[in-house]
């Protein structure tokens, strides 16, 4: 396993890490807390040491196991968490976003919570979840400047979620020097990773993207097909007919970075995120202990080369050479579509959420 520091921090995070959404809830499956336990540490096994979690999963239960499968590992790991939905003081409706609470009052509160779920006296990384732009004021600002100065928080970062708001968040993010920004983006995923990468060789940012659903949702590792597609019962059940059958027509198309015995197709999907210097850490979506085995060697395999690089951009443009959408060219934007419009993404915005906030 290879290693990379956040931002301007000294923050390290292994180049593979564990997204710990799909511990804590049945998001993503039922397992037993013992199973998550095990599944946590087998990721300490195979070299991974950046966990990432957040408030909301199970309403705090993800941030509870995530402490106790920890125990006894507090100083060789990174632990960063998310802080911004009231799920105090609101039920769950299914998956559905619940209501947000980003203040400078409630990132102290939240912080303090998730700490005290932990078990733990810091985070590495806290993380704004979701917030949209005009949240994010000199009040919140400040909190978290004062929490990394007690030492509660070593530093900050911004999730983003695509259905709920994220270019101009990125941009925001950027330009305030936040330590890092976490994204949707893939092989099949490229707009708003690309978007960000012209942000940050523009403004100099020492900023780190850390990229999620490196595997497009399961296509990109064969999990998912379009046989399969709509027996599954999370958020991707539900998605368009036209969505599993080009992203397996489009796979066909990337099979050239595949090598026999050196590099897997879901490795190559990993190695393409951190051939990009500004990637600090991936985190797939790990279902079993062979996911985790597989992908968390991707941090050694080999990198994309130039001329690699530079045939996935030419695919990427002509669209893998299909003539049809996918069914998924709707964004959330805070803005109204102004930050999509002004980054030339031909996608349309919408006036609510394509998914469900579970597809973090």
């Amino acid at each position: 396993m290879n290693f990379q520091t956040l931002g301007d921090s000294d923050v390290e995070v292994s180049e593979v890490g564990f997204g710990a959404w799909v511990v804590g809830t049945d998001w993503w499956g039922d397992r037993t807390r013992e199973d998550s336990i095990e599944l946590i540490r087998h990721a300490i096994d195979e070299g991974i040491t950046y966990f990432d979690t957040g408030d909301v999963y199970g309403h705090g239960d993800s941030e509870e196991l995530l402490g106790e499968a920890l125990d006894g590992h507090r100083d060789d790991v990174t632990v960063a968490t998310k802080i911004g939905y009231d799920f105090y003081n609101h039920p769950q409706a299914g998956h559905g976003e619940l209501p947000k609470e980003i203040t400078g009052e409630w990132v102290r509160s939240a912080t303090e919570k998730s700490l005290d779920r932990l078990g733990m006296e810091y985070v590495d990384v806290l993380q704004l979840h979701n917030a949209n732009v005009d949240e994010v004021d000199e009040d919140v600002l400040e909190a978290l400047d004062e929490l990394k100065e007690e030492g509660l928080v070593r530093s900050i970062g911004w999730a983003l979620g695509p259905s709920i708001g994220w270019l101009a968040e990125g941009d925001m993010a950027i330009e305030e020097e936040f330590d890092s920004v976490q994204l949707v983006w893939n092989l099949f995923e490229q707009e708003v990773g690309n978007h960000f990468l012209d942000t940050i060789e523009r403004t100099g940012s020492s900023t780190s993207l850390i990229p999620r659903v490196p595997h497009s949702s399961g296509l990109l590792n064969e999990q998912v097909t379009p046989e399969t597609g709509h027996d599954l019962d999370d958020h991707r059940g539900f998605r368009p007919d036209a969505w599993y059958e080009t992203g397996w027509e489009k796979l066909e198309t990337l099979r050239f970075l595949e090598r026999d015995g050196e590099r897997t197709m879901g490795q190559a999907a990993i190695a393409y995120l951190l051939s990009h210097e500004a990637v600090a850490s991936v985190t797939p979506t790990f279902h079993t202990k062979e996911d985790i085995t597989e992908w968390a060697a991707a941090s050694e395999v080999p990198k994309l080369s130039d001329e690699e690089m530079a045939r996935v951009a030419d695919l990427y443009e002509d669209n893998f050479g299909i003539d049809r959408d996918d069914g998924m060219d709707e964004l959330r934007s805070s803005v109204g579509g102004e930050d999509i419009r002004a980054a030339g993404i031909d996608k349309r915005a919408t006036a609510g959420p394509r998914n469900s906030a579970s597809s973090d």
